[in-house]
């Protein structure tokens, strides 16, 4: 066992192993709502009584690098996270890395009450913020009983 290395954490190098595996058998995750480890952007989706609100999780990227799209009831972020810049002529050799660059794609499935004339995105901090009003005979709304 002495000639195996494998770094500080091993049940970090059990899930990379994991990952390769699954990649490989070309698994995907089950369940409607699964969503594969190292999805990019992560993303956090609420609502309040208004609107559906949308935070994708970014950071390294510019407004211009997104495309949001929404069709029915679904809502696509997509676009490129380019790979970080180096300097040039430098000899730096990777031997990990974990920052994800290249074209990504997340659907994310909207309530039926959400509308899609009154989207608005915008991007601040590293954060994608997506807000889907809702519907006004969604809201909900008091009933005077007589």
């Amino acid at each position: 066992m002495s000639g195996i290395h494998f770094g500080s954490d091993l049940f970090d190098e059990f899930a990379r192993v994991q990952r390769q595996v699954a990649n490989l058998l070309g698994e995907r995750p089950s369940g409607i709502r699964a969503v594969r480890p190292g999805a990019f952007p992560a993303l956090n989706v609420g609502a309040t009584d208004g609107a559906i609100e949308i935070v994708a999780f970014a950071p390294g990227m510019a407004a211009a690098d997104f495309d949001v799209s929404i069709d029915k009831d679904l809502l696509t972020i997509s676009g490129e996270r380019k790979p970080a810049a180096r300097s040039e002529g430098d000899d730096l050799r990777t031997y990990a890395q974990e920052r994800f660059h290249g074209a990504f794609r997340r659907v994310v499935e909207l309530p039926r009450d959400a509308d899609p004339d009154q989207v608005s995105a915008r991007y601040e901090n590293g954060c994608l913020l997506i807000r889907v009003g809702r519907r006004e005979a969604s809201k909900p709304r008091a009933i005077t009983v007589q």
